[in-house]
């Protein structure tokens, strides 16, 4: 079974994830999570969530060679975990649906980069998943469901050339409602 959770940022999918992960390791299955090695903000050898809950959990690079780590390693494991799924290559999403051939996949990531453009591992993950988990943040400004990842450069929306990958937290980015997103200029 393949569940992928996303959403934007501070939506809680780490968290999701990791209350997953924790069920099923009560339950007595073996358990591997893996993170991408880039991902330094809160624990650089944990997933962890924004509000400060942490999983340990196995850093790999998130290149070809980080998707055949989680493809070999992953095997041997009952439930597999992966966050951050967006900073891997797309032959992720076909190991994740690879190896949930016998075994549970969780995979967490942001659907949508800051520009609103769907990031393509994601997508296809989704796509191969027995389940989708689409959650919601809450907008910065208004308070209502936020489905966007605004990044901002000294309070104001990041121009559309800017890089496409920039790891951050609240001091780069907030959570939008499609009312208050500002697509790039």
């Amino acid at each position: 079974m393949l569940v992928v959770i996303v959403g934007p940022m501070f939506a809680g999918k780490t968290t999701e994830l990791i209350r997953r992960v924790e069920r099923y390791v009560i339950a007595g299955r073996r358990a591997i999570v893996f993170k991408p090695s880039l991902d330094v903000r809160y624990d650089a050898s944990k997933v962890a969530a924004h509000n400060g809950l942490k999983f340990d959990a196995f850093v790999i690079p998130p290149d070809k060679d980080g998707v055949e780590i989680i493809r070999k390693m992953g095997a041997e494991y009952d439930v597999v975990a992966v966050d951050e799924i967006q900073f891997f290559p797309v032959d992720l999403a076909d190991a994740l649906n690879q190896l949930a051939n016998g075994r549970i996949v969780i995979a967490a990531g942001l659907n949508l980069d800051f520009r609103g453009e769907p990031f393509e591992t994601t997508a296809r993950a989704m796509a191969f998943a027995d389940r989708v988990i689409s959650l919601s943040a809450v907008c910065k400004l208004c308070g209502k469901p936020a489905t966007r990842t605004q990044r901002l450069i000294n309070g104001v929306p990041a121009p559309r050339h800017s890089p496409r990958i920039l790891i951050g937290g609240n001091e780069s980015y907030e959570a939008r409602c499609r009312r208050h997103y500002v697509i790039p200029p």
